[in-house]
């Protein structure tokens, strides 16, 4: 097997991963106020045919951007799936991941992270919580960093200290801007090193949730939520209208760089609730693996679609579709930012 999968062959199961690789036994807890269905009724069909995607035309293997993934979440299997994407970045590097609201524990941890971040010779950037919180200043924000340990690692840009920046939205529907931390400016390249789990207002958060509301100001995160109505209130759009904000915000961020970012997920403590949640519920499905892409979209719907496959992902499958989660996919796609269909590259093969 060369270790190239299509995304199709992938879900059916018939390419030597399957649940051999997603198996394992449930963790305790579930998130407060669901209750977890048997097992023997988490979803086990793929997620395209749920979705009504069989539809969608799905190119070649050999036009569809790679998905690299791996089952070793180490720090030595972070850097190979990093690796394989075969990007150099250089100039000032940004490694934009959420250094985790304080309480919480769910966020990516310093161990697990440095060797790539110093192997790109990069800066931890973040920008400021628009809900308040321990990480709503700065000046808290970047004591927050310290005490998870982040500063011990390299240096921690809070990218908003000094304000947005204004980026232009392309084709949006919502966002004619992207309000984003004013200290992007400084640098060449991000690399996107999300935490993949769920979220209590996307469903799920990934690489598009990470570029988006990760990288924009207090102001822009509010102009996200708001989709598009106001840069000081959380307004109160349609979930459709804030799924698509986020995909906008991604959009011109990566037009910004000009595609100068790549960007990897971590599936570990696949929790229904978001970094950013200070009393997290425990995650009740098994740890997955690391995936790497330079097709943010892609990489979601990898991630996605990985959870619809494991035999524990009910309680996150439930988190998602209650929030049409996965639109934000069919919006960035729809807009150009990237491709739902992808080849799985397995690199433990």
């Amino acid at each position: 097997m060369d270790g190239k999968l299509d995304r199709r062959t992938f879900l059916m199961g018939s390419a030597g991963i399957g649940m051999a690789v997603l198996a394992g036994g449930a963790l305790a807890g579930c998130a407060a106020g669901e209750e977890p269905a048997p097992a023997e009724s988490a979803p086990q069909e793929a997620a395209p045919e749920q979705a009504g995607e069989a539809a969608r035309p799905q190119p070649s293997a050999a036009d569809a951007p790679q998905v690299f993934f791996t089952t070793d979440i180490s720090a030595a299997g972070l850097v190979r799936a990093f690796e394989a994407l075969g990007v150099q970045p250089a100039g000032n590097v940004a490694v934009k991941l959420s250094t985790g609201e304080p309480g919480g524990h769910n966020f990516l941890q310093p161990d697990l992270i440095a060797d790539l971040v110093h192997g790109v010779g990069g800066t931890i950037v973040e920008c400021n919580t628009a809900y308040g919180g321990r990480r709503g200043t700065t000046e808290s924000h970047r004591q927050a960093a310290a005490d998870h340990g982040f500063t011990a690692i390299a240096e921690v840009d809070i990218m908003d200290a000094d304000g947005s920046m204004s980026l232009p939205v392309t084709g949006g529907t919502h966002l004619s801007e992207d309000l984003v931390g004013a200290h992007l400016a400084n640098y060449d390249y991000v690399v996107s090193l999300a935490h993949f789990k769920g979220h209590a207002m996307g469903g799920f958060g990934g690489a598009l949730k990470n570029c988006s509301i990760g990288i924009a100001s207090r102001e822009g995160k509010m102009l996200i939520h708001s989709a598009g109505a106001s840069s000081t209130s959380w307004g109160s759009p349609a979930q459709d209208d804030f799924l698509e904000s986020m995909a906008e915000a991604v959009k011109a961020v990566s037009d910004h760089m000009g595609g100068a970012l790549c960007y990897v997920n971590v599936m570990n403590r696949l929790s229904v609730d978001c970094d950013c949640d200070s009393n997290p519920a425990e995650p009740d499905m098994a740890d997955i693996g690391i995936l790497a892409s330079t097709d943010p979209v892609a990489l979601d719907r990898a991630c996605v679609d990985l959870v619809y496959a494991a035999p524990d992902g009910a309680s996150l499958v439930r988190r998602m579709e209650s929030l049409n989660g996965p639109h934000i996919l069919e919006h960035a796609e729809a807009i150009g930012l990237g491709t739902q269909s992808y080849e799985l590259v397995d690199l433990d093969a």
